[in-house]
């Protein structure tokens, strides 16, 4: 299942604890002293209640592999739809 949160059908949120979080997408800023990258449409799972954002493992693996590769270009600003990549 492309670009989804896997095994993780039904989740509490541990910030408020009040709802079940629901699938959806968010933006992510990472940040490494003057290196900033923004992805855009990340998937995970989003509370209802307060907004707190979880995305699983493998959205979070090619997160920072993708930052890494910025990093390795010299890169110091970019901004970047989500896309699971398999390197």
């Amino acid at each position: 299942m492309e670009g989804t949160i896997q095994g993780q059908e039904e989740m509490k949120c541990v910030i408020c604890n009040q709802a079940e979080t629901i699938p959806g997408t968010i933006s992510v800023l990472l940040e490494r002293d003057h290196l900033s990258l923004t992805v855009t449409n990340v998937p995970a799972r989003i509370c209802p209640n307060c907004g707190e954002a979880y995305a699983d493992e493998t959205v979070t693996a090619n997160l920072m592999r993708q930052a890494e590769k910025m990093a390795k270009a010299g890169t110091k600003v970019d901004v970047r739809e989500y896309a699971l990549t398999g390197d």
